[in-house]
């Protein structure tokens, strides 16, 4: 089994396990810059952020649901092509460090489901209107009670092979965040 099967049975073992200390909603917004100078921008808001009580190997992990929208830019400014996209994204993150005994330091990952406008986007045929959206990152949170925070991350999108075709499209993003 693939690693998006284990990915989904950690986050459904997280949602049953228990969890302690909800924080607020929240809000973020990614600037993409992606293979074959793709660009775009993606608004997120984050119905809850929660500490889940304890995840076998992991211990202690941050998850939240991230909603999303897409929107993507491919081309020369007076000839391009824009592609949008919705998703929905389960994300667990982990604190591995601090910085100035002040600022947390955390990974992330998620793989949760996209709705793509187009498939035909970047010269690519991408298969499927349905994609996978895959991400790793790392974040520092700061600011008052650490509600904002700042991440790099590496975003993937692809549909699993559910298409005949399968190129899947890979984005690096800076992202800022803030709970509310």
């Amino acid at each position: 089994m693939g690693y998006r099967f284990y990915f989904c049975m950690l986050i459904a073992l997280s949602l049953f396990s228990g969890a302690a200390n909800a924080r607020q909603q929240g809000y973020a917004i990614d600037f993409l810059n992606g293979e074959s100078s793709t660009q775009g921008v993606r608004l997120a808001y984050r119905p809850y952020v929660n500490q889940v009580a304890e995840i076998p190997v992991l211990g202690k992990v941050d998850m939240y649901w991230e909603l999303s929208v897409n929107f993507w830019e491919y081309g020369a400014q007076n000839n391009h092509q824009t592609n949008y996209a919705i998703s929905v994204s389960p994300v667990i993150s982990k604190q591995f460090a601090t910085l100035w005994d002040k600022y947390p330091v955390k990974w992330e990952a998620g793989i949760g489901v996209s709705l793509v406008k187009d498939r035909e986007f970047a010269g690519k045929n991408i298969g499927s209107h349905y994609q996978f959206e895959d991400r790793l990152g790392v974040k520092v949170e700061f600011g008052e009670n650490n509600d904002s925070s700042l991440a790099l991350r590496y975003m993937h999108y692809s549909n699993g092979g559910l298409g005949s075709n399968n190129p899947g499209m890979n984005f690096l993003n800076i992202a800022y965040a803030k709970t509310f």
